[in-house]
């Protein structure tokens, strides 16, 4: 039974709660003694909480309003008896600087405010003998090379720990510092900020009192965070600081079972079909065929949300306690939804149903295909399943055709490269190779040249694994390596067909290699990828395959090395000069003030300050003296000389042109590419 025990020493009231005031009739009766206390003219009132375990926003908000109402009349409302959790939760939403709080004993656990605001940070890490001023002094070095933070780089290069730092901080800023503990905030406004926005700004809301939030972060001069928080809740922002460890793992917790469901379902627009067959008009609607399934409808939000969203990939990935969703976007993979890991199987099951897949079979991988119809258009879904130790893990990869660049003009190459392609492709015959790692845009770069090429006069024929995008006019045949229906196979019989262009999707292995050399040298042209890190280690690469160098210089026309480079975002862009380390890096001391830009980080690009990309090539042609050079069998060594010589632009230059350009930054161009 729910009791407020009353009792009257001189003219002090005491009201002593039974139990846990977030329970809504404790709170209820509880406000009703002190609404009569208050009317009865017993205006000075204490309320003993030392059988209240925990604090919720709303009892902080009725303490604030009863102070509100007995100072006028003479009053005042005192605290006592709180534990130290409810001690700390009163400091950091500052309750104890307008309430009387009387404490059994004194917390440590919030870092005090001293008047040190006015010290610089380094300063005080020095007077306190966490850092050397030699450690002070590096930091600011790099901190003008890179824009970084001091404090960031100090404890990126473990000179000093992060709770030092934040205590630090605490000092300087007057803010708390603050060990995250279960009771310190209160789980019932966990939602008034959107989870996947706490993720990406990494902080835990805390307190919601009126229109403050009180959140903890480890980054207290996040002005731009602070400033998108403001906006979308309308509320006053104050930070208390904490470690990111403990607001990561804080997070975590409460993310335990939340599958975030509604967030789903309210995006979920009524223009998403799944079609069935391979066939363009057979579609079945999602409405008829959900029947009200939560799980259905989870599956297609998120589908329709990566299509919305640009993401090239979806990640479905089961732990031990719950089941991880990412995405893929700009080639970087971000956590959107931790559904529980009850959910797992059932996400897996609507997926294998879709994509007509044994759901039985849980013990071997699994490949299929989907097709949906949103937003108008038609997209392909790859699925694959991966059996592992807590389930399957599912990926698809998201194949909107929409999305892809399949014009010559919109590559995004250079002047100078995009002439020397479109010079390849007009040649009658001869190899043309498209080289890069996985996901740097080969096979985008093929179709492009194949629509470029592509006419009623040709006859063109492809050879894919799988087949991606589908082509007018285009032949296309997939390549079914189970039955033994291999790249070479294929090939040997698409010679016999009377093509006038080759498409090979990928050159794996030798006797590939040596067909698409014999069917250039036969009056074809042939088009394929190949997996090197630069243009001329093609050359090297097919010579290693066992390709006569003879054969390969009479057949080689061109390579094309290409990168994939995240974008500035626009929303978020800004621009700072070049420091005079990275003029003298880059040779730009000739070019005066270089002025450079980066992203400061907003919700429209995953507060990453990136979105979209944009490839960097370079174009090798074979002319001459490279071919003489190839007949001589030559190493790495002799080709990258003569690519100093020729006046080729390399990967790296193109990207540091992107760079100049102020669509990427120094930092990406590095990240891809060894810098030269």
């Amino acid at each position: 039974m729910t009791e407020i025990t009353r009792s009257r020493v001189g003219v002090n009231t005491y009201l002593a709660p039974q139990g846990s005031l977030a329970d809504a009739l404790t709170l209820e009766k509880l406000q009703q003694e002190v609404e009569t206390s208050i009317k009865n003219a017993e205006n000075q009132l204490i309320i003993d909480l030392n059988n209240v375990p925990t604090l919720s926003s709303q009892v902080l908000e009725f303490l604030l309003t009863w102070q509100d109402q007995l100072l006028p009349k003479g009053g005042s409302l005192t605290i006592v008896n709180a534990n130290l959790v409810n001690l700390d939760v009163l400091k950091i939403t500052e309750l104890s600087s307008y309430i009387n709080i009387v404490s059994r004993s004194e917390t440590e656990s919030v870092y005090q405010k001293p008047a040190l605001q006015n010290k610089r940070l380094g300063d005080l890490l020095i007077e306190q003998q966490l850092v050397t001023a030699e450690n002070v002094d590096k930091a600011l070095q790099l901190q003008s090379a890179t824009g970084k933070r001091m404090g960031a780089i100090l404890i990126e290069k473990n000179w000093v720990s992060e709770a030092d730092m934040l205590k630090t901080l605490s000092l300087q800023l007057g803010i708390p510092y603050i060990h995250l503990r279960p009771g310190i905030w209160d789980p019932s406004i966990s939602n008034v900020v959107a989870k996947d926005t706490q993720q990406r700004l990494q902080f835990l809301p805390l307190f919601k009192i009126h229109k403050n939030l009180v959140i903890a972060t480890s980054d207290p001069q996040n002005l731009n965070a602070f400033d998108e928080l403001k906006q979308s809740t309308g509320c006053t922002i104050k930070p208390v600081l904490a470690k990111t460890e403990e607001i990561v793992r804080q997070f975590k917790d409460s993310m335990e079972g939340d599958v975030n469901i509604d967030e789903y379902l309210t995006e979920l627009e009524e223009d998403f079909e799944v079609i069935e067959e391979a066939f363009p008009d057979d579609y079945s609607a999602i409405d008829e065929m959900s029947s009200g399934s939560p799980v259905v409808n989870l599956v297609n939000a998120l589908i329709q949300r990566s299509i919305r969203d640009g993401a090239s990939d979806i990640h479905i990935e089961p732990s031990r306690t719950k089941c991880r969703v990412r995405f893929r976007l700009d080639g970087i993979l971000y956590e959107v939804m931790t559904p529980a890991a009850e959910m797992h199987p059932a996400i897996v099951s609507r997926l294998k149903v879709m994509a007509n897949l044994d759901i039985a079979e849980r013990r071997l991988p699994q490949d299929g295909r989907i097709q949906v119809n949103t937003q108008g258009r038609t997209v392909d879904l790859r699925l694959s399943t991966l059996p592992g130790i807590f389930g399957e893990k599912i990926v698809l990869r998201v194949l909107d055709k929409n999305q892809s660049l399949l014009d010559i003009d919109k590559l995004a190459m250079s002047a100078s490269n995009q002439a020397t392609f479109i010079k390849l492709l007009k040649r009658s015959h001869g190899l043309i190779l498209v080289t890069g790692p996985t996901g740097s845009g080969k096979t985008t770069t093929l179709y492009a040249a194949i629509n470029y090429l592509n006419s009623i006069e040709k006859s063109i024929v492809t050879i894919e694994d799988p087949v991606e995008y589908q082509v007018d006019i285009v032949n296309q045949n997939q390549v079914k390596e189970m039955i033994g229906l291999s790249f070479a196979k294929i090939l040997k019989h698409v010679l016999r067909q009377d093509p006038d262009i080759i498409m090979v999707g990928e050159i794996r292995e030798r006797e590939t290699a040596e067909i698409a050399v014999q069917a250039a040298l036969t009056g074809h042209l042939v088009l394929s990828t190949l997996h090197t890190n630069e243009s001329t280690g093609a050359i090297t690469r097919l010579i290693e395959m066992g390709i006569e160098p003879y054969l390969l210089s009479s057949s080689l026309i061109g390579v094309v090395a290409q990168r994939l480079l995240r974008t500035v975002c626009q929303e978020c862009k800004t621009s700072y000069l070049a420091s005079p380390e990275e003029l003298i890096r880059y040779n730009w001391q000739q070019q005066g003030q270089v002025r450079l830009s980066k992203g400061r980080g907003c919700p429209q690009c995953y507060d990453s300050g990136y979105k979209g990309r944009v490839a960097i090539h370079e174009t090798l042609y074979v002319d001459a003296p490279l071919q003489k050079l190839m007949v001589n069998n030559p190493n790495q060594e002799s080709l990258k000389e003569y690519v100093k010589t020729s006046g080729m632009k390399t990967l790296f230059a193109d990207g540091i042109d992107r760079v100049l350009q102020g669509k990427t930054t120094l930092e990406e161009v590095s990240r891809v590419i060894v810098s030269e």
